[in-house]
């Protein structure tokens, strides 16, 4: 009869482990080293290029056409950027949580999920019951 093998346990090195990590990271920062390099020399490219005559006519104000007139400041109706930037918040909020349905059918993920989506909406919920409270979202 033959003698039984014994099988080693293959324990991977924490050397080897940590620098397959830090290599698959090493490529990330040198692709965003190349990508603000890349913006560098475009700005200084153009810098360099670009013809630098400053006259008054150039340096003034203009807008669609009509000379400016008066001071800058106007006044401007808030509510409008207040109900874009709910629209933006709860859009952006909405959008998390298609890749929430998606993890909470998977298996084993179903109560947790559960319980930190309910969270967020709590988050939200609260957020908006303070816009609410603060009269934000009237209309007048």
């Amino acid at each position: 009869m033959p003698e039984p093998t014994v099988v080693e346990a293959t324990v991977a090195d924490p050397t080897v482990v940590a620098a397959d990590y830090f290599q698959s990271y090493s490529v990330v920062g040198l692709l965003a080293v190349v990508g603000v390099l890349f913006v560098a020399v475009a700005f200084g490219a153009g810098r360099l290029l670009r013809p630098v005559v400053p006259t008054p006519e150039k340096l003034l104000t203009y807008e669609c056409g009509v000379d400016p007139v008066g001071e800058g400041w106007a006044h401007t109706q808030v509510r409008y950027y207040v109900y874009a930037f709910l629209y933006v918040i709860f859009a952006v909020d909405s959008i998390f949580l298609f890749p929430w349905a998606t993890v909470f059918a998977a298996p084993g993920y179903g109560a947790t999920t559960l319980v930190e989506m309910f969270i967020f909406l709590g988050f939200l919920a609260v957020g908006l019951l303070y816009a609410y409270k603060k009269g934000v979202l009237a209309w007048t």
